[in-house]
């Protein structure tokens, strides 16, 4: 869990960092339609320039970025695997066995999928990074409110999920905490096969969610002290208001989107 960025916010003052909440995330969103619709290289190329734009003006270390990728290579690694040997393709194939085959089309293929899932990885860790947990709630919250003309609990889901993005950095160093306790009482983590593996992380996964339950109960008590009535006639200590920097962050993906569409039917796919 020390690979796990979503959750974490820089503390940082830069241009990013004070783009409205409701803009950054209507911005993810329409990164994430670039990406997909993004059929070749040069569409990627466009989106990974923005990419680098986002991270130039957040101040937040290029490093911490990549971490976010490192926390999910396993995953990007097999997708990757399974579409060079089994993706199929109208050339001679470089190598066969038995029901593997790995042609050029899936070369390219696989290296298209692994370039759009980092992308996709890295600016969905920039939210987290450039944003507070309470200013992504208030933003979910308030891009979410036409749902509340047919009684859906907007407030609740908004701190539903600003809760969870806080205790991920949480529970991740209380996991570091059980785990040094238990190897400082002769715990092993790191021999024997797998199986071994899994039944060494009981004794981990066990006071790991004690102390989950512990912390949501002990949360749940607060509230109850402090009189949270939910959603009920609730005011904003910070309200929210588009400023310059969200019409230039609009400008900039509408223009983002736009060249994606226009590579996709000018140039075709990648393959």
């Amino acid at each position: 869990m020390k690979e796990v960025s979503f959750g974490q916010y820089y503390p940082v003052s830069s241009f990013v960092h004070r783009v409205d909440p409701r803009l950054k995330i209507l911005f993810l969103i329409a990164y994430i339609v670039a990406i997909f619709l993004a059929k070749n290289f040069y569409g990627l190329a466009a989106c990974a320039f923005v990419l680098l734009l986002v991270i130039a003006f957040s101040r937040v270390p290029i490093w911490k970025v990549l971490r976010a990728v490192r926390g999910v290579a396993i995953l990007i690694l097999f997708t990757a695997a399974i579409n060079i040997f089994f993706y199929r393709g109208d050339s001679e194939p470089y190598f066969r066995w038995a029901v593997f085959a790995v042609y050029k089309e899936g070369l390219i293929f696989s290296a298209f999928l692994v370039i759009r899932l980092v992308l996709l990885v890295m600016l969905s860790s920039m939210l987290t990074y450039t944003t507070t947990p309470v200013s992504l709630c208030d933003g979910l919250e308030s891009l979410l409110t036409p749902l509340k003309w047919i009684r859906f609990p907007v407030h609740a889901l908004a701190l539903i999920m600003s809760l969870a993005l806080r205790m991920i950095p949480i529970l991740s160093d209380e996991l570091d905490r059980i785990k040094c306790a238990q190897m400082a009482r002769g715990a092993n983590f790191e021999s024997g096969n797998i199986v071994k593996k899994v039944k060494a992380m009981i004794p981990i996964l066990i006071p790991l969610l004690i102390s989950a339950f512990r912390r949501a109960d002990e949360l749940g008590e607060a509230m109850e002290a402090r009189c949270y009535m939910g959603d009920k006639k609730r005011t904003k200590f910070k309200k929210l208001h588009f400023t310059w920097r969200d019409l230039i962050a609009f400008l900039l993906i509408a223009a983002l989107v736009t060249g994606v569409v226009l590579l996709r039917i000018y140039l075709g796919g990648v393959i």
